[in-house]
């Protein structure tokens, strides 16, 4: 899996009915239903490695080809 931009993170999962990101703490995190998932906050232009968008796509039980078709 590629690294992404955080716009284009927040904007899957979004396609995927998370809303947010809403601001808590340290972190930012989106929200669907009871469960939160926490994204990096933004640093410039820097992208998000693929290591770590495959953590957050694992905490937020979301299939592979669910994230390609969003």
């Amino acid at each position: 899996m590629d690294s992404i931009s955080r716009r284009e993170l927040i904007r899957r999962l979004r396609k995927l009915g998370f809303a947010g990101p809403v601001s808590g703490g340290r972190h930012n995190f989106m929200q669907k239903g009871v469960l939160k998932i926490r994204i990096p906050n933004p640093h410039g232009s820097s992208a998000i490695s693929g290591p770590l968008v495959r953590e957050i796509l694992r905490q937020a039980g979301i299939e592979r080809s669910q994230w390609e078709n969003a």
